[in-house]
């Protein structure tokens, strides 16, 4: 049996038979053998593998394709690839670079699906994000989107069919929800326009139509009664947990910051000559810098956990000492463990309790109450140069709000303000 590598129009073929692939050995003293079929396709059988090639001459020159592995490219498959690799050639076409080009253009099909590129905006968008926000993040797409749009190639997905998947949202009672997974596609659509594989956003299309039920606003739950938070405060005190936690908790009301900035407070941030604590833009949500006037108060909770941590790079670090803080619910856990529901209070309530507490004092100006609540300023450049405005006033404000605290958790009902400051 002899390969035909020529031009010759009487090409011997289908020699082989299933039986003679079955019976056959490499001989003793050899590595390989070779079975050929005819019209360029051979198996190459060695002791572990049995390997088909197809033979072809192109621009004067010989090469050989490996079609796939016997037996799960059997004969009858071998011979159609056989066949569609001679097409190629006779069209002038090299059959190994169509199919690579064939491959890639599989990945790219593949690479260019909604979910693919979901996870590759998640990977990048949602790195630095806590580990609670990503996985919520990525549910709500696993749940709500991936399995009618996922496989679908990104640039195909029209408003009207993903609207379809958020009324489906909307029906089951979940409204913010909804906007949040409409946000999310928003996002991974500007992705993909980023890069190259959309032109079109159709979440934006939807915002701009306002088409979704707008979510029922839900104040976060507070307390006003001054002698209720007098008897938070004790609470507080009397809780039964970890140092790190309870200074965290203890801490809260005194600076009044958002959890997420309360929980990554580090060491380095904290100016005890100054009593200060100065935290970074980047750790902002107002991306702009803002500084915390320490109270007496909250400087001795910072020297009660400085043997605990001054080591490390958090104050709060987190329970394994594994360089991370302390985890963004340990201070609402604290709370439920004082008997305080999720509807009654919360961590960020302890922001409402000085906003409405310095507000109705009149002793403040609202500038520096809001300067100090870091609500954001419309114009990012003007937050992040007046991060220090009305800092003299700001630092009297936290001092008194701080002796107003400890005067409500010693009892006191009847608050003798000082005079309006100026």
């Amino acid at each position: 049996m002899s390969l035909n590598t020529g031009a010759d129009n009487e090409k011997p073929r289908n020699l082989l038979t299933v039986l003679a692939i079955k019976n056959a050995k490499v001989p003793e003293g050899k590595t390989e053998t070779t079975l050929y079929d005819g019209d360029r396709l051979y198996l190459l059988i060695t002791s572990t593998r049995q390997r088909w090639y197809f033979r072809f001459g192109l621009q004067g020159k010989m090469y050989k394709q490996w079609l796939g592995e016997y037996p799960k490219i059997n004969l009858k498959k071998a011979r159609e690839l056989r066949n569609a690799s001679a097409a190629m050639v006779l069209e002038g076409k090299d059959p190994r670079v169509v199919k690579q080009i064939s491959k890639a253009n599989a990945k790219v099909s593949t690479d260019d699906t909604f979910e693919a590129i979901s996870h590759e905006w998640f990977a990048r968008a949602m790195a630095q994000k806590s580990k609670s926000h990503r996985d919520r993040t990525i549910n709500r797409l696993e749940s709500d989107i991936f399995p009618w749009l996922g496989k679908r190639k990104i640039s195909t997905i029209e408003a009207p069919e993903l609207l379809i998947c958020l009324r489906r949202i909307e029906e089951r009672g979940a409204i913010e929800t909804a906007h949040r997974v409409r946000w999310s596609c928003g996002k991974v659509f500007a992705y993909a326009i980023a890069t190259g594989r959309a032109v079109n956003n159709p979440a934006d299309t939807l915002a701009k139509a306002d088409v979704l039920k707008s979510p029922t606003s839900i104040p976060f739950p507070t307390i006003t009664d001054p002698v209720k938070i007098g008897a938070l405060l004790r609470a507080i005190d009397s809780l039964e947990a970890g140092i790190t936690v309870k200074c965290a908790t203890q801490l809260a009301p005194l600076v009044f910051t958002r959890i997420g900035e309360l929980r990554k407070a580090e060491w380095t941030e904290i100016d005890f000559d100054r009593q200060q604590w100065r935290i970074p833009a980047e750790k902002m949500k107002s991306r702009a810098p803002h500084i915390v006037p320490l109270s007496k108060q909250a400087i001795e909770i910072l020297k009660t956990i400085h043997p605990v941590s001054g080591h490390s790079q958090y104050v709060f670090e987190g329970g394994r000492s594994n360089g991370r803080p302390m985890s963004e619910a340990a201070i609402n856990i604290a709370l439920r463990r004082l008997g305080y529901t999720q509807e009654e209070f919360t961590g960020h309530s302890f922001r409402k309790i000085a906003s409405t507490q310095l507000h109705e004092s009149h002793l403040w100006h609202h500038d520096a109450i809001e300067r100090q609540l870091a609500h954001g300023e419309k114009d990012s450049v003007s937050a992040t140069y007046n991060h220090a405005q009305h800092l003299p006033e700001r630092t009297t404000m936290m001092q008194w709000w701080a002796d107003y605290l400890d005067k409500l958790k010693a009892g006191g009902d009847v608050i003798n303000f000082p005079a309006r400051a100026v």
